[in-house]
């Protein structure tokens, strides 16, 4: 059974996810207010996502996710809660760590299936919205490590940052998807990243993918 923190400022906005989320058969295993005491209470339950509110008093969800991440494993899987979704809070929290982002008047059945993929491990990347949180707020720098990438490591840092899945990019690439996920393994090593949205994020950062370019689209 999946393990789920609920974490926002509003009591009314955490129990309401926690109704839809036991209904589904997912364990709630806590409830936190702010950033603090999110992460004392990942510490103690170990939940496999946490969903995380952006904007919070005395800890913001940032630093929250950023604290998660930097802790031991097993580390959570992060979900960002935000109002608005062209924020760039909301990018600031990707970067951080999260695995996705979900605006707080989302569907029961997406809201199941937000927490369903990332504590699967994959994330949720393949939205033209994260297309234009990423085109609009991230950083155009000269990046060392990205001229460091093979040719054929660049065309796949591309495509997954426009959100294709491994069996996608193989097709547009002609190989296998085995062969894709070794790739993608590869990049994540050589960059330092944790996953696939990093992935992503370096790749606007560093210029990999052109904003505006009809190849930019997530």
């Amino acid at each position: 059974m999946t393990r789920v923190l609920v974490v926002d400022d509003q009591e009314l906005v955490r129990g309401g996810f926690r109704l839809i989320l036991e209904r589904h058969g997912f364990d709630v295993v806590g409830e936190a207010g702010d950033g603090v005491e999110a992460v004392q209470l990942a510490g103690v339950h170990h939940p496999d996502v946490v969903l995380m509110d952006i904007r919070m008093p005395r800890l913001d969800g940032i630093e929250a996710t950023a604290q998660l991440m930097a802790g031991p494993d097993p580390r959570p899987r992060v979900l960002a809660l935000t109002t608005f979704d062209l924020d760039e809070y909301v990018y600031r929290a990707v970067r951080a760590g999260a695995s996705g982002f979900l605006l707080k008047d989302v569907s029961p059945a997406d809201l199941v299936h937000a927490v369903t993929v990332v504590a699967r491990g994959d994330t949720l990347l393949a939205s033209a919205v994260t297309r234009r949180l990423l085109e609009q707020f991230s950083p155009r720098v000269v990046s060392a490590a990205a001229s460091a990438l093979s040719d054929r490591e660049a065309e796949v840092a591309r495509l997954v940052a426009r959100g294709l899945s491994n069996a996608d990019v193989g097709r547009q690439l002609f190989l296998s998807e085995a062969t894709v996920k070794t790739y993608v393994s590869r990049l994540l090593a050589k960059l330092e990243l944790r996953d696939r949205v990093q992935l992503a994020v370096f790749a606007y950062e560093s210029g990999l993918v052109q904003v505006g370019s009809g190849s930019a689209g997530v």
